[in-house]
This record gives C-alpha cells, sequence and structure tokens, in this order.
C-alpha cells in the first residue's frame, strides 16, 4: 500500500476514538485528560495501522487476486477474478488531500465487500482496476505504467446523465426528516424555555438526536453529488460524491433488477429514484448509503426511461403490462390494491407495490434464479397466493395476492422463459 496508508488510517481511528470516549467522559475528567486519553488512544492505533502496512500486500497470479496480510497470524486470500461483479475506486476526503484512493471489490457471494485495498496512488488504483477487469475478461487489457509514468486514462465514454445538484437539494428537501425539521427545533427551544438550566450532558444528547435525524438527507447530497452515468461498451461507468468521491464499473451483464422508487412529496414534480441489484453487494450491505447500487438518484420520468432502456436494452418503462390482483384481494389490501401490479413483458418481469411511496421491480428472466409460490393464512381463504421471482442479488421481484390459478400460471410461465432465456444466452443450465 502506499507509505501516507497509516497516517490515513491513525486520522481515522481518532475519530473513532473521540466519538467512543463520549460526551460524559469529558464532562467528568475535564478537556485536559480527554485530550490525553484520545492522543494515547490514536497514537496506540496509528503504531498499529504501521505494523499492518507494512504487512499487508497485494499481487495477481494468473486469474486470482491474492491479499497478504497479518503480522502473528498471517493470512492470504485468493479471489478468483471471474467472481468479479463491480470495481469501485472510493476517494475520502483525506485521501483526497493526499492524493490517494481506496479500491473495492464486489464478487459473487460475497457478504462484504471483498480485499477493500487502502491506500494506493489514484494513478495506481485506476491502473490496478482497468487490470482486474481486464484479467476478469471485462475489459481490454490495460498496460501497467513504468515507473515515473503515469497511468493511461481511462476511457470516457457515452455520457447518459448528469444530475443537477439543485434537484439533488430540493428532492431531499421533499423528504419527511426536512418536514419534521421545525417540529424538532420547536421541541429543543421549548425544552429551554420549560426548565431552568440544562446540564452539558442533556444539551449534547438533545443536539445529538437532531443531528442523527438530520445526517441522512445531508449525507445523500453527499454522497450523490455530480452524479454522472456513463456507458462504455458492456459496463457502466458510475461517479459520484463531494467529500468522498466514488468512481464504480458495473458490467452490465451482472446486473439483477432495476429498482424505480417513487416517493411521496417527489410524485408532485414527477421525479423518480433508480436503483441497481448486482449479484454481491445489493444484500449484504446494511448501510444504505455504502450500497454502491445508485442508477439514477432523482430524475424525471423521460430520463428514467433513457437509464432503464439503456440497462435493459429494449424496455420501457411505461409500456410494462401490469394488471392489478383481482377484486377479492382488496379484503387484504384495502387502499392499496390500485397500486399492486405485475405482468410479463418481453423480456422482463414487474411487479409494482407501494401506497405512499410506489416501487416497481424489473427482473430479466435471465437472472431468475427460482420462484416460488406462497400463500398465507387469509390468502388461502380468499383464494390468492404471491409469486415471488428470486435472483442471486437477493431481493427479486414479487406478484403480490393473485389469483391461485393465475399464480401457478404466472410461475410456469416464469420458469419456462428463465430457462428459455439461459439457453438463448449460452448458458446450458437447466
Amino acid at each position: 500500500m502506499h507509505p501516507l496508508s497509516p497516517a490515513l488510517h491513525g486520522a481515522k481511528s481518532l475519530v473513532v476514538v473521540i466519538a467512543g470516549l463520549s460526551w460524559s467522559t469529558l464532562s467528568r475528567v475535564g478537556f485536559g485528560w480527554f485530550a490525553a486519553m484520545a492522543a494515547v488512544l490514536a497514537l496506540g492505533a496509528t503504531v498499529l495501522a504501521v505494523i499492518s502496512w507494512y504487512n499487508t500486500g497485494y499481487h495477481i497470479v494468473g486469474r486470482e487476486l491474492r491479499v497478504h496480510e497479518g503480522l502473528i497470524w498471517r493470512r492470504t486470500r485468493a479471489i478468483p477474478l471471474e467472481r468479479l461483479q463491480a470495481v469501485e475506486v472510493v476517494r475520502p476526503l483525506l485521501a483526497q488531500l493526499t492524493g490517494l484512493a481506496e479500491l473495492r471489490l464486489e464478487v459473487v457471494g460475497g457478504g462484504k465487500t471483498e480485499a477493500p485495498l487502502a491506500y494506493l496512488g489514484v494513478a495506481e488504483a485506476a491502473a490496478l482496476r482497468q487490470r482486474l477487469l481486464a484479467v476478469a475478461g471485462r475489459a481490454p487489457e490495460a498496460v501497467a505504467p513504468t515507473a515515473g509514468q503515469p497511468a493511461a486514462p481511462a476511457p470516457a465514454g457515452r455520457r447518459l446523465h448528469t444530475v443537477r445538484n439543485a434537484d439533488l437539494l430540493v428532492s431531499q428537501l421533499l423528504t419527511p426528516q426536512a418536514f419534521l425539521l421545525p417540529f424538532g427545533v420547536a421541541f429543543v427551544v421549548a425544552q429551554f424555555l420549560s426548565e431552568g438550566s440544562w446540564s452539558f450532558i442533556a444539551v449534547a444528547s438533545t443536539l445529538t438526536a437532531m443531528a442523527g435525524v438530520l445526517l441522512q438527507p445531508v449525507r445523500r447530497v453527499l454522497d450523490d453529488w455530480a452524479f454522472r452515468l456513463d456507458r462504455d461498451g458492456d459496463t457502466l461507468r458510475i461517479r459520484n460524491g463531494l467529500l468522498e468521491t466514488r468512481a464504480q464499473t458495473v458490467p452490465l451483464h451482472r446486473v439483477q433488477t432495476v429498482g424505480v422508487t417513487w416517493p411521496l412529496l417527489w410524485r408532485m414534480k414527477g421525479w423518480l429514484r433508480l436503483r441497481l441489484e448486482v449479484a454481491g453487494y445489493s444484500a449484504a450491505e446494511p448501510d444504505d448509503r455504502n450500497r454502491p447500487d445508485r442508477l439514477l438518484p432523482v430524475g424525471d420520468l423521460r430520463t428514467g426511461e433513457l437509464v432503464v432502456a439503456e440497462v435493459l436494452a429494449g424496455v420501457r418503462l411505461t409500456a410494462l403490462p401490469l394488471t392489478r390482483p383481482p377484486r377479492r384481494a382488496r379484503w387484504l389490501r384495502p387502499l392499496s390494491r390500485s397500486a399492486i401490479g405485475a405482468g410479463l413483458d418481453e423480456r422482463v418481469f414487474a411487479a409494482r407495490s407501494g401506497l405512499l411511496t410506489r416501487r416497481l421491480a424489473i427482473v430479466p428472466y435471465a437472472r431468475i434464479q427460482s420462484v416460488r409460490v406462497t400463500q398465507g393464512p387469509a390468502q388461502r381463504r380468499l383464494r390468492l397466493a404471491t409469486v415471488h421471482a428470486d435472483t442471486a442479488g437477493g431481493a427479486g421481484a414479487a406478484a403480490h395476492d393473485r389469483d391461485v390459478a393465475e399464480a401457478w400460471q404466472l410461475a410456469a410461465e416464469l420458469t419456462a422463459r428463465a430457462h428459455a432465456a439461459r439457453r438463448a444466452g449460452g448458458d446450458p443450465r437447466p
């Protein structure tokens, strides 16, 4: 790794240490002792980071990326590059200031991001990403730069869309958190006026709770700032971020599902959000902001149609044949029955759900791993069933509350179309 890597890891540890010591520790021991404790712990973390950096390295052997780490207990991870799903170059704020970057790999079946290589020089990270994709058969072979020469720039590709930062800001103002802000401020003011005096811990706890509510839309703005989507052959290139920039490469043939979301407050402006599901990481990251699955953070219907047509060739977002469940399903969904729908397109299976927040899941037939028909007790009495089309990414799509006969017919048709799509794509598996 780059020689500055221990310094960046130590700085991150300092933030974690200060947060871990908490406000109550500061109020008990005083600022002087608090600063001394933080300095000692941060120094220890930096020493450990230096030792870890000295004993960590990587190299490519054939079609494997091998990562070595550990001092007392040596560990070598061998990652087969044919399992590679996506490669992401991430640059946190400190990495941007020092000219470094972090390389993250997403692989099939990974419970989390594999082999996060932190930190590398920007040129080295870009060259390594190109080489990994080339070895995995996803891109033309990149020639590694010689000493003292910069890496060749990656091809720019064809620009699909750039999100206006003004639209991004407005979209996050049209969220429940933004509408709850005045009530939170009013609550804090009322507490100050009703209580004679507040302790330092009480003030800090209240402000921390408010910050937790407000941070989500702020983080989304920072994460999706200057969002740009390009297409380069059979891959998507996604760049976004302000304080932490991300450059992600996703092979189109790895896309399992495209999800479309219409939040309630966005519908008055005709906006929607698009997300990708790629096998290996969509269900693995519990933190939404750490999932590299953004396809369009905010956009109008025309833009959404354009992007969906690029990712799923021949699919028109507004022309999907969606039908509602039978009328007796209103006993289970008295308000949302009209918002539910499902249907079979020539190339994809689509399912719509949600009342306040509308959601649409689009699954290519070739990506369907299994088909399930489920019935709950109420559904059995009403002769209804739900059909699930599962994908390797975990989410898939579900046609809720269909007539039982229709559900079994839909399941059989999904199975047949999935087999036919795999055979057409050269996959011999049944």
